[in-house]
């Protein structure tokens, strides 16, 4: 089950304004001013909240991969008889069209053609008939997904059905697939929303004969996918927070090791600290609400993929 992964708050997000220092009046006069003199006041057990952590790059994930054991017409059976009976030729879109016919006769919609599965689908007949196998799994170790990904495809699920033989039409290679139950189950699946056929004659086993390979798919884009643009303007905030967070630790180190604590300069550093501090809770605010937003869209992710 493909499952997206939820960005996580860091820890003390629940005090937003702790750390906030701020200025008030002094209850006595400063001994060598006549103005009243501000002092920085920090709320007690309440530390200055940590930058939410950064975004969890969307992991690799488990996508479904649904392949039943090959078909091969046996050469002892024979061949139901049509007439007239010409020189078998099988046909792509023949063979779409007929798959369709039997969604359509269980009250499925039927499926779109999708030329990357077409691609992926014939780039596996070629390598079985070059490398002689007959086999879901390469013999380099590569299945469906990895043939659909290679041509760009990104899905939630696919699937592949295999035949060999001399089936004499296109009809009775679907009809042949229709009555083994994994191959049924790949053809009436309602997941998939996607299709690609390729049929193919050559040699082999020292046999003219023919592959046909059908390739399913429900595409990534079949669920509303998290926005990557809300990610990334997390990640930037939080690089933001951490320049700020720093500056803000170095300067309450210089307040409070400057002596006397009076006089202008020292008044400028607190107000200083002070928009630094009020700019840094505000990021914490507006990222943490971003992180809400991402994380519902990843639960609707999840909740679609999950169907």
């Amino acid at each position: 089950m493909l499952r997206i992964k939820y960005l996580i708050l860091g820890l003390g997000l629940a005090v937003l304004t702790a750390g906030l220092f701020f200025v008030r009046q002094s209850d006595a006069p400063s001994p060598v001013l006549s103005e009243t003199l501000p002092e920085i006041i920090e709320a007690p057990g309440e530390p200055m909240p940590a930058p939410p952590s950064a975004p969890i790059v969307m992991p690799e994930t488990k996508k479904e991969v649904s392949a039943p054991p090959p078909l091969r017409l046996a050469e002892s059976e024979p061949a139901p008889a049509i007439e007239p009976a010409p020189k078998i030729v099988l046909n792509q879109q023949t063979v779409i069209a007929w798959t369709n016919i039997q969604r359509v006769k269980s009250g499925l919609v039927s499926l779109k053609e999708n030329s990357r599965l077409n691609a992926a689908a014939e780039a596996k007949i070629k390598d079985m008939f070059e490398n002689q196998y007959f086999e879901h799994q390469s013999p380099s170790g590569k299945g469906a997904g990895d043939l659909a990904e290679d041509f760009g495809y990104e899905f939630l699920a696919v699937g592949e059905n295999l035949a060999l033989g001399n089936f004499p039409s296109d009809e009775n290679l679907v009809e042949a697939w229709m009555a083994s139950p994994g191959h049924r189950a790949n053809i009436l699946n309602t997941s998939y929303e996607e299709i690609g056929v390729a049929v193919g004659e050559g040699a082999f086993e020292g046999k003219t004969t023919w592959l046909a390979v059908q390739h399913f798919g429900r595409p990534l884009s079949d669920c509303p996918y998290p926005n990557q643009d809300i990610e990334k303007e997390i990640d930037k905030n939080r690089t933001h927070m951490a320049g700020l967070r720093e500056a803000l630790d170095a300067l309450r180190t210089e307040i409070d090791s400057t002596e006397p604590k009076n006089g202008e300069a020292y008044i400028k550093k607190i107000e200083q600290y002070n928009l630094m501090a009020t700019e840094y809770n505000f990021f914490v605010e507006t990222t943490k609400a971003m992180i809400g937003i991402y994380n519902s869209q990843v639960t609707e992710f999840n909740l679609c993929a999950g169907t």
